[in-house]
């Protein structure tokens, strides 16, 4: 498993006209199991994306798809000098699981 969370400004006022771009580019991507944009309570311009993949080759694979190489060039409002991203450091998938699949394997319910 691999997870990536990250932050972008997008140039003023444009926040939810990237977002849009980016909600439309990753519906069905292989190997990617959870992508979640959000905003950023503070900051009016800035955009949080938290990913988790099946693997790192998933996630840079994932990158070379038309269709993201395409939501890169729409996303031209965002700065990309002020684009970040979080290091992974391991996976605690295995240690924590979520709390709907610890609930299964207490209730066997799905």
């Amino acid at each position: 498993m691999f997870g990536l969370i990250g932050k972008m400004r997008a140039a003023r006022g444009q926040r939810d006209a990237v977002m849009d771009v980016l909600r439309e580019s990753t519906m069905a991507l292989p190997g990617c199991l959870s992508y979640i944009i959000a905003t950023d309570p503070v900051d009016a311009d800035a955009i949080w994306v938290t990913e988790v993949w099946t693997d790192q080759a998933s996630h840079k694979a994932s990158l070379q798809l038309p269709e993201v190489q395409a939501a890169i060039a729409k996303r031209a409002p965002s700065s990309p000098a002020s684009n970040s991203r979080s290091r992974p450091i391991r996976s605690a998938a295995s240690a924590f699981p979520c709390p709907r699949k610890a609930a299964e394997n207490v209730t066997g319910a799905k």
